[in-house]
């Protein structure tokens, strides 16, 4: 699974599901192979990988193929849920089950960002923390970067507590994504984070939404589908090679 966006600008990426597991709490030494047989299928050997020990927050790291810690494969950062680099060679590595992955690049500054966008990380404003990194850091201009909005769960298979709809009150605009179902809700996290980037100021023209949900996909893994044994789907993306 690709976005057209990302593929007509060079964007080296793919969604890798079924039968890939990159959850490392079931896999330990497992995940090692899974990624480097999905960097195969990607057709481009990074010179380094990195992924973040995912907490749904909204940290965001600077990958650099020095910084952050030695995993099992590639290096990692501890309670990340976001990752940014403008090194080519160096592969970013979103994991998620029902949570919706993010990539952001800039065809002009080459920078490239990805990340875990799960509720609490999208109440915590993880998108708007990933263009204002690009834009301060990298002197990224808006009207420049391109979005692609993984798959994710869909509305029709979330339903949430009104806690949850209590918690987007800052985020704005929730009629466009929650549906009341009784004393609960139906989320949709896609058009949440459409919101949230239209808020932002970006076009569509911008922005390539996936509405494919790892619930109803066989293709990918579900957490609420699959139960405490769930697997975990990874987004991989790397800079052009120019």
């Amino acid at each position: 699974m690709k976005s057209s966006l990302l593929s007509q600008a060079g964007v080296t990426h793919q969604v890798f599901g079924r039968p890939y597991n990159f959850r490392y709490q079931t896999q330990q030494e497992h995940l090692a192979r899974d990624v480097r047989r999905a960097l195969a299928v990607l057709g481009e050997l990074p010179d380094m990988i990195y992924s973040g020990e995912q907490c749904h927050g909204n940290q965001i790291a600077y990958a650099d193929g020095m910084s952050g810690e030695s995993f099992i494969i590639g290096r990692q950062f501890s309670e990340t849920d976001g990752l940014i680099t403008d090194k080519p060679g160096v592969a970013l590595m979103i994991k998620f089950a029902d949570c919706t992955p993010l990539v952001f690049y800039d065809p002009v500054k080459q920078v490239l960002a990805c990340v875990h966008s799960g509720w609490r990380g999208t109440v915590q404003h993880i998108a708007a923390n990933a263009v204002e990194r690009m834009t301060r850091d990298f002197g990224c201009v808006l009207s420049d970067i391109l979005v692609y909005v993984g798959p994710s769960i869909d509305q029709a298979h979330y339903e949430v507590g009104p806690e949850v709809y209590d918690a987007f009150a800052s985020v704005g605009s929730r009629d466009q994504y929650f549906q009341p179902q009784g004393d609960k809700y139906r989320l949709s996290m896609v058009d949440a984070n459409v919101a949230i980037l239209r808020q932002l100021g970006f076009q569509s023209s911008q922005l390539d939404i996936c509405r494919a949900s790892t619930v109803t996909d066989p293709t990918l893994h579900s957490a609420r589908q699959e139960g405490p044994a769930y697997g975990l789907n990874a987004l991989i993306a790397m800079l052009p090679t120019i």
